[in-house]
């Protein structure tokens, strides 16, 4: 019997939902930061297996919007799990309970229908027990959880063991994707936010979370390099100066690094060139959104 299926996996910013997707795909379909808001839109990635197919769908933290780009991605968020087979709720072991918890454990409740619904709890690897001992105990009272999960997602300690509990809950279904891809993100995509994670990494405070990318060219040349331009957006002149760096130093260092990672997703060589455009208050722009590919025509 082969079995398949759709599992949204949701929690606030910053539990490690990027990082276990990436962990069980094996491949980096999500970019990871501490930075919140480092997810934005729903993102599929692809377990293959021998007799099974499991379609994991990332999501951007839940949290208030304070902006369009916001609304748009809890919008993303609380639809992801309409006709899904399992839902993943991730918590910080290392954190404890916090509000925001509380508050997506109160919408699961109040929910008519909900799919299998398993809780996870991340970081145990260096969770403190006076946080996690209270957390393990506060999942384990919601009848709605069908089991908890401790795990470590950076180190793939209990993953496993969640996996099996994942496909237990599928049903007998099709092969939804070919067993040679592991994600449905246009390359596009891929490439833009590998751009973004590079600037997520070495950018502090607000600047991070006025970023958007878009690629403007991609041409593959005669001597199989590709090359790519990008236009790396901000909300502020200041941050511009920020980005560009002394000496253009810092944005010679975000396309280094995003220039290997894309060479690595890719297997091929690739010249990057970036530029800085400054679009003030583009979270709030439907065009802009658009051109960036948040929300659809």
């Amino acid at each position: 019997m082969y079995k398949s299926g759709f599992i949204t996996i949701i929690g606030r910013p910053n539990v490690g939902k990027s990082t276990l997707l990436n962990t069980i795909i094996g491949e980096k379909v999500a970019i990871v930061s501490d930075k919140a808001q480092t997810t934005r839109t729903r993102i599929r990635g692809v377990k293959h297996l021998p007799d099974a197919q499991m379609v994991f769908v990332d999501t951007p933290g839940v949290q208030n919007p304070q902006n369009r780009l916001g609304e748009y991605m809890q919008k993303v968020t609380w639809s992801s799990f309409d006709g899904v087979e399992a839902l993943v709720v991730m918590f910080h072991g290392g954190e404890g309970l916090r509000k925001r918890d509380e508050e997506i454990i109160d919408s699961l409740v109040n929910m008519k229908e909900l799919p299998a619904v398993f809780a996870v709890v991340n970081f145990m690897d260096h969770a403190p027990p006076q946080r996690v001992v209270p957390l393990l105990a506060r999942l384990g009272e919601v009848k709605e959880f069908q089991a908890v999960y401790p795990i470590s997602a950076l180190t793939g300690e209990g993953v496993e063991t969640l996996l099996d509990a994942l496909l237990e809950a599928l049903p007998e279904g099709p092969q939804y994707f070919p067993e040679d891809q592991f994600t449905d993100q246009p390359e596009r995509t891929l490439i833009a936010e590998l751009i973004r994670e590079s600037a997520l990494e070495r950018l502090k405070e607000e600047v991070p979370h006025g970023l958007g990318v878009e690629i403007q060219a991609m041409e593959q040349r005669q001597n199989g390099q590709l090359e790519i331009h990008a236009t790396i957006y901000c909300e502020k002149e200041s941050h511009k100066g920020i980005l560009i760096g002394k000496k253009g130093q810092m944005l010679k260092d975000i396309g280094s690094a995003a220039r290997q990672e894309i060479q690595r997703l890719l297997a091929s060589p690739v010249h990057l060139e970036l530029w800085i455009k400054v679009k003030e208050n583009w979270r709030n722009s439907g065009s802009m959104l658009q051109t960036l590919g948040y929300i659809q025509d």
